[in-house]
C-alpha cells in the first residue's frame, strides 16, 4: 500500500536534499533547509527543518509586523537573542513570536549542527524590521522592497 502523499516518514525526511540558503543581510546566517510543509503541499504555512552549523546565526536580526513564527530546538545548543536578552537554548526548547513581537535571531554556539523545526505564515503581504541594519523589508507577493528606517 502507498502511503498518503501527507505523510512523510522520518526516513523521507532524512533522505531529502537540504537547500542551503545565505540571508540577504547577514553572509554569516546561512541555514540548511528542508522545507517538509512544501513537500506535503502546505501553501499558507512554511514549515523546515533547519541546521546551523557552530558559529552561525539563523537569520539577521529581525522582527515580523504581520507574521508570526515560532521553533522548537531539536537537537544542539546556541543562542536566542530576544529583544535585548540573550538567552541559552537546547533541545525541548519552544520559541514564540507574535506578530509585532521584539526583534530576535538564534546563533549556534554549541560544537554541534544546531537543529531546529520551524513554522511560520506566509501572508501575501508582510513588513520585517531590521533593527541592526537599519533597514524594512516590504513583501507583496514574490515582490520585495528593502528602505532605510
Amino acid at each position: 500500500m502507498k502511503q498518503p502523499y501527507e505523510l512523510l516518514t522520518a526516513v523521507d525526511i532524512a533522505a531529502m536534499s537540504a537547500k542551503v540558503s545565505v540571508h540577504d543581510l547577514n553572509p554569516n546566517a546561512i541555514r540548511h533547509k528542508k522545507s517538509v510543509g512544501d513537500a506535503v503541499g502546505l501553501t499558507q504555512i512554511g514549515a523546515l527543518i533547519i541546521t546551523i552549523e557552530p558559529g552561525h546565526e539563523s537569520s539577521e536580526y529581525h522582527r515580523h509586523l504581520y507574521e508570526e513564527e515560532c521553533l522548537y530546538i531539536l537537537s544542539g545548543h546556541g543562542e536566542a537573542t530576544i529583544g535585548d536578552q540573550v538567552c541559552s537554548v537546547g533541545p525541548g526548547d519552544f520559541l514564540g513570536f507574535a506578530r509585532g513581537g521584539p526583534a530576535h535571531v538564534l546563533t549556534n554556539t554549541g560544537t554541534e549542527p544546531l537543529v531546529f523545526f520551524v513554522v511560520g505564515q506566509r501572508l501575501e503581504h508582510d513588513v520585517c524590521d531590521y533593527p541592526h541594519k537599519g533597514v524594512r523589508l516590504y513583501i507583496a507577493g514574490k515582490n520585495e522592497a528593502y528602505v532605510d528606517l
